[in-house]
């Protein structure tokens, strides 16, 4: 964001103006908006697997979508600092992984804590409070039903897709004269002037296979003894991919929809 700035220059005139007197000559200038530093404590998230989706009905009768996450054998693997490494976070590991399928270094980095090899690692930038030892298991508990929170995950992959499926363009008229050109994008706009195509133009391509968040997703309930948690919406990705679970940045509020 940017900010304008009115500043007031007093200056003499020459000329004109009887014993030199003096008036306020004013311009507006740029100065950039420091962005607000946010107050709320920042914790670590977690690594889950999208487990898959399911109804629910509440004592309304009202039913809700619901995906499943399931939070597997979470670790914090590495404490992170600013004065060391440039900044606050913590590395937290989820699943077992072979031996042979790690480096040497991840290998040294669980011996030196005696931790068991992780097969997924995911670092989170936390406040200084909210430092946790190397080894605490995060657990389903890590969250409390009622809140809200941030998803992140991999959508699915959709191979080469063409405009109408990619953007949803409307295609062309199917009658009067078409002639197999029914689902093609049409004219660019690329004439002798500009003479080229602009960049980000929606056009054919690579559809889906990308990072993206889902924002905003209510914590509907927990099963603390098979570490699930349920969200309320949907979650990018399939069934078996990984996501990541942290506190919504956007809502803090508890409040039930």
């Amino acid at each position: 964001g940017t900010m304008w700035v009115l500043r007031t220059q007093r200056c003499a005139v020459q000329g004109g103006l009887a014993n030199g007197s003096l008036v306020q000559k004013r311009f507006v200038s740029w100065a950039p908006k420091k962005p607000a530093q946010s107050s709320f404590p920042r914790r670590t998230g977690v690594i889950a697997m999208k487990a898959g989706m399911i109804p629910a009905w509440d004592k309304w009768g009202v039913r809700h979508s619901l995906t499943v996450l399931a939070i597997e054998n979470v670790q914090v693997t590495q404490v992170k600092t600013k004065k060391e490494d440039v900044v606050d976070a913590l590395v937290v590991g989820s699943g077992l992984a072979k031996p042979s399928r790690l480096s040497w270094s991840q290998k040294g980095q669980f011996a030196k804590y005696d931790l068991p090899y992780k097969r997924h690692l995911a670092q989170f930038s936390v406040s200084p409070e909210n430092f946790l030892p190397v080894g605490t298991r995060i657990t389903a508990k890590h969250f409390v039903p009622g809140q809200y929170v941030d998803v992140q995950g991999t959508t699915i992959g959709k191979g080469f897709a063409g405009g109408m499926k990619r953007h949803g363009f409307k295609g062309q008229g199917a009658s009067h004269g078409n002639s197999k050109a029914h689902r093609i994008v049409g004219g660019m706009g690329g004439s002798q002037d500009p003479g080229r195509i602009f960049k980000g133009k929606k056009m054919p391509g690579r559809m889906g296979n990308t990072k993206m968040t889902v924002q905003n997703l209510l914590v509907y309930q927990i099963d603390a003894s098979r570490d699930l948690v349920f969200v309320k919406g949907h979650v990018p990705g399939k069934r078996g991919s990984m996501v990541r679970i942290r506190d919504a940045k956007k809502e803090t509020s508890c409040r039930g929809n």
